[in-house]
């Protein structure tokens, strides 16, 4: 488990990957302004957190709870990347009394249903795997051209980020997996969720893994809810452009602070 930094506890729940250190640059620059509690999901080999299988999507739920106890901490911002956000959501709705304000980066919706392209992955993930992988370049191309411009940015980014990649692999049975699981739970409404919720997305054109349009569903389940798109960015903006990540939250988190 990652805990690092001082002031408003924010827990960050990683995406279908599992591993939190693809976030590491987000992570980092949310840390320099608040305290941040993070963990790879419980069901990665290196995960110090209980996982039964049989428990399916109800783990993520319990590592939540028990990552905030051994932390000491009995309330905390709960922010979801992209699958994290289903945990963060779910965990709202059934544990309100620990959750400060959601955030919800490119998060998936419980109403999401993967095409078909994303059916043949999720339905032979070994097999699949190396086109995935061959076909990742593709997908973000485009963001990267917009979040960074520089070419010495983006191969500069693109060897950091690789090396994140290698030093925590992930599973793709264990992410498809991680779908079924959460197509076979049955999820609380998520208009129970009280807290502060903010939605932040890339721009439409450039998210090719989650489209904006499946994030932008939780504005009609929060009422409330506020909506920040980060320009330049698609689906990882929070790693192409951590400090601009971090400064939107920092605006929501300082202001439902001063408003309590």
């Amino acid at each position: 488990m990652f805990d690092k930094g001082s002031g408003i506890p924010i827990v960050v729940i990683p995406g279908l990957q599992g591993r939190w250190e693809w976030m590491r640059p987000a992570v980092d620059a949310l840390a320099r302004q608040h305290r941040v509690i993070t963990f790879s999901l419980c069901d990665e080999r290196t995960s110090p957190f209980p996982c039964d299988p049989n428990r399916a999507f109800e783990n993520y739920l319990a590592q939540v709870d028990l990552a905030l106890d051994r932390a000491g901490v009995d309330r905390a911002v709960i922010a979801g990347v992209s699958y994290g956000g289903l945990i963060a959501v779910e965990f709202a709705a059934r544990r309100p009394e620990r959750v400060t304000a959601l955030v919800l980066a490119s998060a998936l919706h419980a109403s999401w249903e993967p095409d078909p392209r994303q059916r043949r992955y999720l339905d032979a993930p070994l097999l699949m795997s190396p086109m995935f992988v061959a076909t990742a370049p593709g997908r973000m191309r485009q963001e990267l051209k917009a979040s960074l411009p520089s070419m010495v940015e983006r191969i500069r980014f693109t060897a950091e980020h690789g090396a994140r990649v290698i030093m925590a692999p992930t599973s793709p049975s264990r992410m498809a997996r991680r779908i079924a699981w959460a197509k076979s739970h049955h999820f609380a409404d998520p208009r129970q969720v009280t807290a502060p919720a903010l939605v932040v997305t890339g721009e439409p054109d450039l998210d090719r893994v989650v489209p904006v349009e499946v994030s932008r569903r939780y504005l009609d389940d929060f009422e409330t809810a506020q909506h920040v798109v980060l320009k330049r960015t698609g689906h990882i903006g929070l790693v192409t452009r951590p400090e601009a990540f971090a400064g939107v939250l920092e605006r929501f988190v300082n202001g439902v602070r001063l408003s309590a």
